[in-house]
């Protein structure tokens, strides 16, 4: 009997006597999935849940789209506070099951430190850009050139700062799930705060990197959900049962056909393809620019085997393509086949802690994170996408940077600059 009452006090916390039993969130955590307003529910009673469900579900997805076209009309500024507001809220969702996983009751400043941990990891990110793309406005003011010359310092320093405020808040009886809370919050940090940072700097790229990438993953979860809706027999994964082949390969053809479209009236407009840069004249960022012959026709001649083909209908090897569009072709195909997966490691989550949703928030789609967990994979796709094959450092970027020098060097860099342009006959120097 005494060493059952001894075992009983080195538990790790009060509620480790359960922790023979399967965690089940399913009272805990709301589900949005059949959640419908009041007025709407009781509109479309009378159908079948399943019939009643996809009218649910469509009615909010055209809802989205409505909602995320307007975003795209007020501007860059307005998505980035968008991406911001949404992953907020991904990182409530994901740490509040950790919460009701772990169970742990009077350490009122784990809730707290997590919330820390997201506010320093989005000021090092989120610096990181503004001192990309800001150095100029944040270079006129000696407040601001402090900040930028000790930004990465001042980040490391906050984040010490709540490494030790968890040290010290540590409870003998709950180490265990303290450093497995610890634990969570980092990882809902790589998932969510990365990601968003990476969309951020894919918005930088051109509004058309963030556009085209987003309606992919939203084509191909419709069509997939139609396709499957209608004709799906054949389940594709165990993670998620509803899933199905028809689904998987119809949202894929059509995705990809979707992506060539939209790709192709985008590349119309500067608005849509032109990086995002600031203005030291207008004082504001602008979106005006020549575009760049990524997103105009290029002439290409075509394979051999099929230069017949191509003949019988140009009269010659070659033809007019955007190039962007091949692009796009490859990123509708890591949408269609990769992207998914996204969605079924979500699924995978929910299940090994029996939940339907992340949360309840949008009727009939569940919480936010529902909604984005195949948009952050494709995020990272498209930088690493952009980091390799497209972009190189614009000129008013690497002006930034010169920006960021001391005087001296800044007059070093310029005469050399002016001796090697000289020397190569680029630049004529005035007779003295």
């Amino acid at each position: 009997m005494a060493d059952l009452r001894k075992r009983n006090l080195d538990l790790d916390s009060e509620d480790d006597k359960s922790l023979g039993n399967k965690v089940d969130l399913s009272n805990t955590i709301p589900s949005g999935t059949d959640k419908a307003p009041e007025l709407l529910d009781a509109t479309l009673s009378s159908l079948p849940p399943r019939w009643r469900n996809w009218v649910i579900r469509g009615i909010f997805t055209w809802v989205m789209i409505f909602g995320f076209a307007l975003m795209i009309y007020a501007g860059p500024l307005a998505l980035m506070l968008v991406v911001l507001a949404v992953q907020v809220k991904c990182f409530a969702e994901i740490i509040n099951i950790g919460y009701a996983v772990y169970k742990i009751h009077g350490l009122p400043w784990f809730r707290s430190l997590s919330w820390y941990f997201l506010i320093t990891s989005n000021y090092f990110f989120y610096g990181e850009s503004l001192v990309d793309y800001f150095g100029v406005v944040d270079n006129r003011t000696e407040f601001l050139r402090a900040l930028v010359k000790y930004h990465r310092f001042i980040s490391f320093s906050l984040y010490i700062g709540g490494f030790v405020w968890f040290v010290l808040s540590l409870v003998k009886r709950y180490y265990m799930k303290q450093f497995s809370l610890f634990a969570w919050t980092h990882v809902a940090l790589l998932i969510v705060v990365t990601q968003s940072y990476l969309i951020i700097r894919n918005i930088f790229q051109g509004l058309i990197w963030f556009i085209v990438p987003v309606s992919m993953i939203v084509c191909n979860d419709v069509m997939a959900y139609m396709f499957g809706f209608f004709f799906g027999r054949t389940p594709l994964i165990k993670l998620s049962p509803k899933k199905t082949w028809e689904g998987f390969i119809g949202g894929g053809f059509a995705t990809v056909i979707f992506g060539l479209l939209i790709s192709y009236v985008l590349c119309q407009y500067p608005f849509f393809v032109c990086p995002i840069e600031f203005n030291e004249e207008l004082g504001r960022m602008t979106l005006d620019c020549e575009p760049s012959p990524l997103f105009r026709p290029q002439e290409y001649t075509v394979p051999a085997s099929l230069a017949p083909l191509v003949r019988m209908v140009t009269g010659k090897n070659t033809v007019m393509i955007i190039p962007f569009l091949l692009h796009s072709l490859s990123m509708s195909v890591f949408s269609s086949v990769i992207g998914p997966f996204g969605g079924f490691f979500a699924s995978g989550f929910k299940r090994a802690f029996k939940i339907k949703d992340f949360g309840d928030i949008i009727p009939g789609h569940g919480g936010i994170m529902d909604r984005f967990d195949c948009q952050y994979l494709m995020a990272t796709f498209v930088n690493v996408y952009i980091s390799s094959f497209i972009r190189m450092d614009s000129p008013q970027k690497l002006l930034q940077q010169i920006y960021s020098l001391k005087p001296e060097l800044q007059l070093e860099l310029f005469t050399a600059l002016r001796d090697s342009l000289t020397t190569r006959g680029i630049l004529q120097l005035p007779a003295p």
